[in-house]
């Protein structure tokens, strides 16, 4: 059997540490097909308590978020239904569930649900991330394999930067592939100000429906971008998505 080098050592350190990284709290299967079953017999009230109980946890996929809307609008909960729609749209923007929100909020425009093509793409990737980060791992796995098996034959550099490549993006994708943070208002009415305090200068007073993208906290503010300015609103009249 070759002899274990140094470099490979390291290799094998840095893809489990990685590997660790990736490790996302994963939705129970079983609990979900199960909920998924109650939905399709009507019993929505115990299957919306396993998805909350995902949804909380930071969990869920485009179905159970469309399943979750249809619920919480059949109990009248019009804002729960907004929140999930508007979080579904994260993943799949349409103009089907701008239009659906517009009749949820009572709003005929709505902010903050814009998405150019660049962002979509983004949004895409976002969306996919464990599968990517898993598909790369897939990879690094297999380039490491590839290593062991040619021992000392390999001693030129080259043939281990693909392998630190993988390492590399896969570390970026980890940390750094996420969305921006967004919030949706829920307080009616709510006022946007320019400054974070009760003094600050009022922007606009807004209903709920509206979505907000937020650029950093400060004790009960948010500070926003609204409608392409920077501004502030109290954490109290809006609900992170």
């Amino acid at each position: 059997m070759p002899k274990i080098s140094s470099i490979f050592l390291v290799k094998v350190f840095l893809f489990f540490g990685l590997w660790l990284q990736s490790a996302h709290s994963q939705a129970d299967v079983p609990r979900l097909l199960i909920a998924d079953s109650l939905f399709s017999q009507r019993s929505y009230k115990e299957a919306m308590e396993i998805y909350e109980a995902n949804f909380q946890e930071g969990v869920y996929s485009t179905s159970m978020l469309l399943k979750m809307a249809f619920i919480a609008e059949g109990i009248g909960n019009r804002e729960d239904a907004t929140l999930y729609l508007s979080k579904y749209y994260d993943l799949s923007p349409n103009p089907q569930t701008i239009s659906k929100i517009k009749t949820l909020t009572g709003q005929a425009e709505l902010i903050g649900y814009e998405v150019s093509d660049g962002m979509r793409i983004f949004l895409l990737l976002v969306e996919f991330k464990e599968i990517i980060v898993g598909a790369l791992t897939l990879f690094l796995i297999l380039s490491l394999i590839l290593l062991w098996s040619k021992g000392k034959k390999i001693t030129e550099a080259k043939f281990y930067w693909p392998s630190f490549l993988l390492i590399g993006i896969i570390f970026l994708a980890n940390n750094f592939l996420d969305g921006p943070t967004t919030a949706l208002v829920t307080s009616s009415p709510s006022l946007i100000r320019t400054k974070p305090s009760a003094g600050g200068e009022m922007i606009e007073l807004v209903e709920p429906g509206h979505r907000v993208t937020i650029t950093s906290s400060k004790d009960i503010w948010y500070e926003i971008e609204w409608k392409d300015r920077v501004a502030y609103i109290k954490k109290d009249e809006v609900t992170r998505l």
